[in-house]
């Protein structure tokens, strides 16, 4: 038997945008522990927004559970979702209990986000209406003048941190901003994709601590009147059907359906998203919907090679936005992909 040092994390009940919270716990196991080995833990919830002090007791449910080799040997990250004392009810904060989900569903997460030091993004110069250089040579930029001293090693050392943790990390690059970079996270399952997408997000966090650096997840953290980008979470999706059936019908279908439904996507798309869908800096505006082949200006991008592949393939939902819930997002486009039914003849149907 050995202990385990593993750190639970959990999502808390502020509002509009949920927290990371973690605490530590000392257990023996074997070898490293199964998520069904690892015990509920409860919790303060009166100091998370998620109870009252009169009656305080939150519940943890381990629900994924991964390698945490930078913090030492025998160590694990355990992200959980909150329940109700009885263990049976999801807390109202948890968003991830109750959306749909299934492995044949492929998302990738495009997370951007903004290195913040003393208030501005790592490299803008002192004062606040001082700016750097325009956009254009910052997106995969090389280079001092690109990306500044510090930029590069932290997002360079997060990707061996998700690497070794397990966690699909598929790529890093700067971003067309300032002190703006990005990471993309794949998962097969809307639970296990948005998963992975906050414990990376927590590892990297946890490690600009060390450089006494913030990450601003805000979707447009310079505001809406400069001449700046904003963070997106970019989420390319695509369904077994999608992949291996597809066709032209069914795109337009699916496509009818994303219409539709907008005003719901938007709704858990992220907070604020109304400043960075001005219709500018590769955006649609907020209340319309469109698509396009390779158009970064639509709602919806549809690659070349979904097109040349008789409309099979995957597509990247350009909407949500950097501090959005990957629960959410990934639940509401499963959500709304099942209201499209499939072509009959395609189906099998007589």
């Amino acid at each position: 038997m050995a202990k385990y040092k593993l750190e639970y994390l959990w999502l808390d009940g502020y509002e509009p945008v949920a927290n990371i919270r973690g605490k530590t716990q000392i257990k023996e196991f074997k070898s490293f522990p199964k998520v069904e080995e690892l015990p509920w833990w409860g919790f303060d919830g009166s100091s998370t927004r998620q109870a009252e002090g009169r009656s305080s007791d939150c519940m943890l449910k381990p629900v994924a559970v991964y390698p945490d080799v930078a913090r030492g040997e025998n160590c694990a990250i355990v992200m959980c979702e909150v329940y109700m004392p009885d263990k049976k009810t999801p807390h109202p904060s948890n968003g991830r209990a109750n959306i749909p989900d299934d492995p044949g569903a492929w998302f990738g997460f495009e997370q951007e986000y903004f290195l913040y030091k003393n208030g501005r993004p790592l490299g803008f110069p002192c004062g606040a209406d001082n700016f750097p250089y325009p956009q254009g040579e910052y997106y995969t930029g090389v280079g001092y003048r690109a990306v500044g001293s510090i930029a590069r090693e932290i997002v360079d050392k997060h990707l061996e941190l998700c690497l070794a943790a397990g966690i699909n990390h598929e790529g890093i690059n700067a971003e067309v901003a300032k002190g703006q970079w990005e990471f993309q996270i794949f998962g097969k399952g809307s639970k296990n994709a948005a998963d992975q997408v906050w414990v990376a997000r927590y590892l990297m966090m946890r490690l600009c601590e060390k450089y006494e650096v913030d990450v601003n997840w805000h979707c447009k953290p310079l505001g809406k009147d400069v001449d700046w980008n904003g963070s997106g979470m970019h989420s390319n999706f695509s369904t077994e059907y999608m992949r291996e059936v597809g066709g032209k019908e069914y795109f337009e279908a699916l496509m009818a359906a994303f219409d539709k439904y907008k005003n719901e996507h938007i709704a858990v798309y992220g907070p604020d998203n109304h400043l960075r869908l001005t219709g500018l800096h590769e955006t649609q505006s907020i209340d319309k919907f469109n698509y396009g082949v390779a158009n970064r200006g639509a709602s919806v991008r549809v690659p070349h090679s979904f097109v040349d592949n008789n409309y099979r393939g995957y597509l990247e939902d350009r909407r949500p936005n950097s501090q959005g819930d990957p629960y959410k997002i990934a639940g509401r486009i499963l959500q709304t992909i099942q209201t499209v039914p499939l072509p009959a003849k395609k189906a099998g149907k007589k």
